[in-house]
């Protein structure tokens, strides 16, 4: 017997999921005494609290598990630099990989939360109840943190700003075929907008592409390390100017403190960061970023029935709140499933501890920087550079979806990730 077409199993599970929700919308799905987890947000946290429940409690028929997000593919945060510049990735289904789990897969947009009812309202028209909510809806470009940024900036917001700018880069530079010409100005020399400007540069080589940021890019990695990235930025033809603040995106410039303007047929954004303000709107205790706050197991201090994970969490360790990673994201959201299944258990959750590894940053395709880092992500002195760390790079932006394919089959896979040692135990300093 011939297999299921691929998009024929896609609409089949999008279907099936449509008519549970449908069924459960007024929160009576299930059966009485059910009880219902819904997590929003398909990120690298949302998805692994989802397939990690999914995988140990979604097949029970006392839990129900739920997972919604605005598009029903997974979007690949670690890659949307490479859709910038027009390159193919997979398409990868999130229903699909919820196939076998248990756990339901709902497609749109989170609209509203209610903390004191336990409802989430989704594109207006529909209500979900939940017992205990997973909210790891993750942070965005800030669009508010210069004028003109949302109407003349392109982002990396998603597939289809990624998208909108690659359209933009092949009309300016010939689609790499070197032949174009025009100015590409990247705002913040973060890993994001450092990646951006390599990748721009290398798949347009007739494009000047100017890197514009606060501090020197790789400025939170050691001398050698620091000064290998800006002299591969130096190969690839980028221009970097560092101690510029950009107060204005104007069609067809950018205007920095002081008066200067600089001209730019295309400005890609990538400084600063905001969160969604549903949590705050719906009254969970946030941080003055709009981070949920949560106690040392990632439960909200304000709702302990709700979890926060990803970006979306203001997450206190022994060496200060972490910032948002996809290293860090992924053992908040199991973390998150752990803790939701010991409490089904009648059991205290622990508390999550998580010290990072490594900054990797792709130059291009076939180079790289990464620089290894202590848990309070102070850098060491090991770091690799070049191919081998293009390598290691793509190794690390291709784990996740392969690791969510483990933890559906061996959930205690999932489980692995550094705990920091000393610097995130009991007492450590704040």
């Amino acid at each position: 017997m011939s297999a299921q077409p691929k998009s024929t199993r896609h609409e089949d599970a999008y279907a099936a999921a449509a008519a549970t929700v449908d069924a459960a919308a007024d929160g009576a799905g299930g059966g009485a005494g059910t009880h219902h987890v819904l997590v929003l947000g398909a990120g690298y946290a949302g998805m692994s609290a989802a397939v990690q429940l999914g995988a140990r409690v979604g097949r029970r028929g006392n839990v129900r598990v739920t997972l919604v997000n605005a598009q029903d593919t997974f979007t690949e945060r670690l890659r949307l630099h490479m859709t910038a510049t027009g390159q193919q990735l997979a398409e990868l289904s999130i229903p699909e990989l919820l196939e076998g789990t248990g756990a339901r897969f709902v497609r749109g947009w989170v609209t509203a939360v209610d903390a004191d009812a336990r409802t989430v309202r989704i594109d207006d028209d529909r209500v979900l109840h939940y017992d205990t909510l997973v909210y790891g809806l993750g942070s965005v470009a800030d669009l508010g943190a210069a004028a003109g940024v949302e109407e003349h900036a392109y982002t990396l917001n998603g597939p289809e700003d990624a998208a909108a700018l690659a359209d933009r880069l092949a009309r300016l530079g010939g689609s790499g075929s070197g032949s174009g010409s025009g100015t590409v100005v990247v705002v913040g020399s973060g890993l994001t907008g450092i990646e951006s400007a390599a990748e721009i540069a290398e798949q347009h080589p007739g494009l000047d592409v100017v890197l514009l940021g606060r501090s020197e890019p790789g400025a939170t990695m050691t001398p050698k390390a620091a000064a290998y990235l800006r002299a591969a930025l130096g190969r690839l033809g980028v221009t970097v100017r560092s101690g510029v603040e950009v107060v204005e995106v104007l069609p067809g410039a950018v205007e920095l403190a002081g008066g200067e303007r600089l001209a730019a047929d295309a400005v890609l954004w990538t400084s600063g960061t905001r969160v969604s303000p549903l949590a705050a709107a719906a009254g969970l205790a946030v941080d003055e970023r709009g981070r949920v706050l949560t106690d040392a197991a990632l439960r909200s201090v304000s709702h302990p029935e709700v979890y926060a994970v990803g970006d979306a969490a203001a997450i206190r360790q022994g060496y200060g709140v972490m910032h948002g990673t996809c290293q860090g994201g992924m053992p908040t959201g199991v973390h998150a499933a752990l803790s939701i299944v010991r409490t089904l258990k009648g059991k205290a959750p622990r508390p999550f501890r998580f010290g990072y590894y490594h900054t990797p940053v792709s130059l291009g395709r076939s180079d790289a920087v990464v620089q290894f880092t202590r848990p309070d992500d102070s850098p060491r002195r090991l770091h690799l550079t070049g191919r081998t760390a293009a390598r290691y790079k793509e190794v690390v932006s291709a784990a996740p979806w392969p690791t969510y394919g483990r933890m559906k089959k061996m959930p205690a896979s999932g489980a692995l990730w550094p705990r920091g040692g000393r610097f995130t135990r009991n007492g450590a300093p704040r």
